[in-house]
């Protein structure tokens, strides 16, 4: 009987619960795939050159973007850097280096968001066939050290160094395999991993807090566990615009979103503007004309004094409709890693011992 009910329990903490029976068909599709790769009898391709792979258990948003970002950044002032995605969205195939002719559609928007930031700081290419596109990434671009975004279950490429990100609201520990959970595998999985980072974390935590998570997480002795948070830059940006955001209190805000949980950019802004209209969209919404339209009539809705707001990654898309170009800002994001020294060293004396 106790059995019986500890099963009920388990699986009334599932997302999806009464799903769980296909997630059982999942694990097990997921599972064999890995050990395909783990004993060679699928190939997974290692390179000379130092690859750093960024990815998560789960799916939705674990801080993927802010921290190819950061390491990008980081490694971009002392060797020559590249960055590989996917590039989700995009209505193109094959290989291109992101430029100053590309766009959202042609390059999808989380790297065409890169580039705004950073320009010629580092390489920016996308390819759907990560091997060749790493291939010809490193080779054409002469490159000291590769970034592989969302590259955790691309297992076709073996990196030197794999960077595992898990939210700190949801972390893999409490999750369950897909469709009852988000996760894309397993949380066996979390020991192909060299780094774990727990990502939005809270200001306020504790070293007990940080102590729990590692206990929970029972890293493997070869692997190291940090704790990142997300910061708010103290300017919200448009076009030849800047304020500090501590003026949004005079504005009336429509806020847009298509990124996978906004929830933590929903908190932000309410310290300093509790009139905001939330327009919410899925994870990289292609945004059409009726978007656009029912954006306008939301935006006219407001009072004299208002402004649109979003992402810095949906600002690159929303900034293409000539309506919207004037009247949008966006807040950037950095991320506050704890014992950023330590972290940092890591990454670099990896880079430097290939």
């Amino acid at each position: 009987m106790e059995y019986y009910l500890c099963k009920i329990v388990f699986l009334r903490t599932m997302k999806r619960w009464y799903l769980y029976p296909f997630s059982l068909g999942y694990h097990l599709v997921t599972s064999i795939r890995n050990r395909m790769y783990d004993w060679g009898i699928f190939s997974s391709t290692k390179f000379k050159t130092p690859i750093i792979g960024v990815g998560n258990l789960s799916v939705g948003g674990s801080g993927k973007s802010p921290m190819v970002m950061y390491l990008a950044d980081f490694l971009s002032r002392s060797c020559r850097t590249g960055v590989l995605s996917r590039g989700y969205g995009r209505i193109t195939k094959g290989y291109k280096i992101v430029n100053y002719d590309s766009n959202y559609k042609l390059v999808g928007d989380e790297p065409m968001q890169l580039f705004e930031r950073f320009r010629n700081r580092f390489v920016i290419g996308v390819c759907e066939d990560r091997v060749y596109g790493a291939k010809k990434i490193i080779d054409e671009m002469d490159l000291d050290v590769l970034i592989l975004d969302d590259s955790y279950q691309h297992r076709a490429i073996k990196p030197g160094m794999n960077l595992l990100l898990t939210d700190y609201n949801d972390p893999y520990f409490k999750d369950f395999i897909l469709p009852a959970g988000d996760l894309r595998e397993s949380r066996n999985g979390m020991k192909r991993a060299n780094i774990i980072m727990v990502t939005k974390c809270p200001d306020d935590l504790t070293e007990e807090k940080k102590q729990y998570y590692i206990s929970r997480i029972k890293p493997q002795h070869y692997q190291k566990v940090f704790f990142s948070a997300i910061s708010y830059d103290e300017n919200i940006l448009g076009i030849d615009k800047i304020m500090p955001v501590k003026n949004l209190d005079y504005y009336d805000v429509l806020l847009i979103t298509g990124i996978a949980n906004p929830s933590q950019l929903l908190k932000e802004i309410a310290k300093y503007n509790k009139k905001v209209k939330h327009l919410q969209y899925k994870d990289h919404h292609n945004f059409t004309d009726d978007d656009i339209k029912k954006i306008t009539n939301e935006y006219k809705k407001l009072g004299e004094y208002k402004m649109i707001l979003t992402t810095e990654k949906d600002y690159v898309r929303l900034k293409t409709f000539d309506y919207l170009r004037d009247k949008i800002f966006y807040w950037p994001i950095n991320v506050e890693i704890d014992k950023r020294e330590e972290f940092n060293k890591i990454i670099q004396n990896y880079v430097r011992k290939v």
